[in-house]
């Protein structure tokens, strides 16, 4: 039952409230005063407080301010009367979740609790989801963004359901993660989580790891065997990389989901199994459908529930809190003291185009944290991809004044003989001319 703190000086007020909200299941505890409320919060630990604006003692804006100090993420909603709209506005700053203008109709007050309510229980959910996973994997959704937290909305949602899930996205950007995350927040967390990343095996052997196999089924299957499927009854069995199966994979797959059945390989029994799957791939598989690499039929089946992460590019907001959280990591591995990036170092981080998304900036400040000698790391100890990284998008645009085209040209050179540490096939390449095109200009420019 959900706990509602009414803090209102009219009595009158309390009352109608209270009447109104009598037949929804919430228990109701009252205040008169800004005093007063806070004082509840910090006792009864309500799970919302409707907050008068003008109250004696201590009035709503100071009472707000005291709330969100003892409790940050409680959703409080601020009472006003007509002409106060200004001071609504102000405590919406300062962290209430809505308003609602006195006289108000008492139906809409239950819309706007409600609301409320669902936002103060999906924070719950994605800091309890968050804190659960670090607890049970060692690892962190690490972010702020908006479509980072949009993925874990979509996670808490649907990690106690049963549904099929497609995780989508770039390598890199962290799709066992949101993997675990499913498991570890569902309902059956207390039962096995088993991993096969189908790239990683030929056929053969692939159908054997998540079917099992019988004695003698084919040389070298000296015993018994139980696959993936059999060890994740009753839990979740995560396949990564599930654009790689081959087509007669698919149709084994294909029968497990539809009738939760199958055999092992040189085997006659059939087995049942309980078990949510959950797939990932960097692959368009709805391009591979349409080229006919990939059934139809599975990809409805498991495309069910999909979640697309974004690349680290798309939320370039969040960099510098993964650029503190792994420094803070491999130092402390490593024993050294924290480092510290400069202004020019974290811009060139955050501008840069990051392919590799995820793992390849943590590999990057690995490498800068066992490398870099002082307590702050410059632009000049980037990687030289990321220090002379520009958007190949933007155009140049010519000086007013104009430019000596032989230093620009001899600035460039130098620039890719310095990036590719002077392998001059390789220089050539990224300056879109010829090997003896570039010995030619090399020699023009007098560089060696």
């Amino acid at each position: 039952m959900k706990k509602i703190l009414i803090a209102d000086d009219e009595k009158n007020m309390i009352w109608a409230m209270k009447k109104a909200l009598k037949d929804e299941t919430y228990k109701i505890i009252t205040a008169e005063d800004g005093a007063e409320a806070v004082s509840l919060v910090q006792d009864e630990e309500p799970d919302i407080v409707l907050l008068d604006l003008r109250m004696p003692k201590m009035d709503g804006m100071e009472a707000l301010a005291e709330i969100k100090k003892i409790n940050p993420k409680i959703p409080v909603i601020m009472l006003t009367a007509h002409g106060t709209m200004e001071s609504a506005i102000e405590a919406m700053k300062l962290g209430a979740v809505d308003y609602i203008s006195k006289p108000f109709d008492l139906e809409e007050l239950k819309i706007v609790i409600q609301k409320a309510l669902n936002i103060g229980n999906m924070q719950e959910q994605i800091a309890f989801l968050t804190e659960e996973l670090s607890k049970s994997t060692g690892k962190m959704i690490i972010g702020e963004s908006i479509k980072i937290k949009n993925v874990l909305q979509l996670v808490s949602r649907v990690a106690n359901s049963n549904a099929t899930v497609l995780i989508t996205g770039e390598s890199g950007t962290g799709k066992e993660l949101i993997a675990n995350a499913i498991h570890f927040n569902s309902q059956r967390k207390g039962k096995p989580y088993i991993k096969v990343n189908c790239g990683a095996l030929p056929e053969g052997l692939l159908e054997s790891e998540l079917f099992g196999h019988e004695k003698g089924a084919f040389t070298g299957a000296i015993s018994r065997k139980p696959g993936r499927f059999e060890l994740a009854d009753g839990g979740t069995l995560f396949l990564d990389e599930v654009g790689e199966l081959t087509p007669s994979i698919q149709v084994k797959l294909l029968r497990v989901l539809q009738e939760k059945e199958f055999e092992r390989v040189g085997g006659t029994e059939t087995l049942k199994v309980d078990v949510r799957i959950v797939t990932a791939t960097n692959r368009n598989l709805g391009e591979m459908v349409s080229k006919e690499t990939f059934r139809e039929d599975l990809f409805y089946r498991l495309n069910v529930i999909p979640i697309e992460l974004p690349s680290l590019r798309e939320r370039k907001e969040d960099i510098p809190m993964l650029v503190e959280y792994f420094t803070e990591k491999y130092c402390r591995e490593s024993g050294r003291d924290k480092l510290v990036f400069d202004k020019d170092a974290m811009d060139a981080l955050v501008n840069y185009q990051w392919k590799g998304n995820i793992r390849e900036l943590e590999n990057v400040i690995e490498r800068i944290v066992i490398l870099n000698q002082g307590e702050t790391v410059g632009k000049e100890a980037l990687p030289k991809e990321i220090v002379f990284y520009s958007n190949e998008s933007t155009p140049f645009i010519l000086p007013a004044e104009g430019i000596d085209l032989d230093s620009v040209e001899k600035s460039l050179i130098e620039q890719a003989l310095i990036r590719t540490e002077n392998n001059q096939t390789h220089a050539a390449k990224l300056l879109g001319i010829t090997r003896h095109t570039l010995m030619y200009r090399m020699e023009k420019h007098n560089l060696r």
